[in-house]
């Protein structure tokens, strides 16, 4: 999932953490990283962290690839936009050999697949009880660059969860029913 600390951070279990990855890559076990769990993917894979051109905080829509990898992830979805939720100050690259799915005008890199693989800078497995936590819990981050348009007040993202929680779902839906296919053997 995701976390305040940032892949880069000289953090003793950072590195175990990207050679389980590799491991599980190597093995064609299916990995899942959300946020920080798809930067630790990337990173694991070869890619690059670093910081994003702007803090992504709230709710925000990305823009499905319409490629055969996407189509097989996105499902209707690709090649059009979707509802994802945000809360980044960096992003990671697209790591070789792996397909870009999702991207935005305020983050490039918002997911990728590698075979059974799904690293995301978004947040799709979010809860109304999630979004509340981390609006009080963070609250000072987002109202401190809310003048940005990729960035939602509390409030705002709030009151928003009834309208964009349902569509994200859709999304949430079709991405982990392939990811899941892939555990079967």
């Amino acid at each position: 999932m995701g976390g305040p600390m940032s892949v880069n951070d000289s953090l003793p279990w950072i590195e175990p953490v990207c050679a389980l990855i590799r491991d599980a890559v190597k093995k064609n076990i299916p990995v899942i990283g959300h946020c920080l769990g798809g930067q630790l993917m990337s990173k694991a894979l070869g890619g690059q962290i670093t910081k994003n051109p702007v803090k992504e905080i709230g709710w925000g829509n990305a823009h499905g690839e319409d490629n055969a990898i996407a189509r097989h992830w996105l499902g209707e979805l690709a090649g059009k936009s979707g509802t994802v939720f945000q809360w980044h100050g960096e992003t990671f690259s697209i790591p070789a050999d792996a397909t870009r799915l999702f991207a935005n005008n305020h983050c490039a890199n918002q997911m990728f697949a590698l075979g059974p693989h799904l690293g995301m800078q978004c947040h799709v497995e979010m809860t109304p009880e999630m979004i509340a936590t981390w609006c009080s819990q963070w609250a000072d981050e987002a109202i401190a660059v809310a003048d940005h348009p990729s960035v939602q007040t509390p409030e705002t993202m709030l009151s928003e969860v009834t309208e964009r929680l349902p569509t994200m779902r859709q999304l949430s839906e079709q991405l982990y029913s392939v990811w899941i296919k892939g555990l079967t053997r």
